[in-house]
């Protein structure tokens, strides 16, 4: 039950991501193109601060 719950979960990820570049695409190159600005430490902090709250929001889910 456990693989099937993680490719569950994968599946979701793949839908949500794919949600902004069908809706807006436009959007979606303009934030790319921020995004291919930032330093390296400043992805890694937005890395770390989206694996953070995704911990929480599981944290207090379960």
């Amino acid at each position: 039950m456990m693989w099937q719950d993680l490719l569950i979960a994968l599946a979701l990820v793949l839908v949500i991501e794919g949600v902004f570049p069908f809706i807006n695409p436009q959007g979606m190159k303009r934030a790319l193109l921020v995004i291919a600005q930032l330093s390296d430490p400043q992805l890694r902090f937005a890395g770390i601060t989206s694996m953070l709250l995704g911990l929480g929001l599981l944290y207090i889910i379960h």
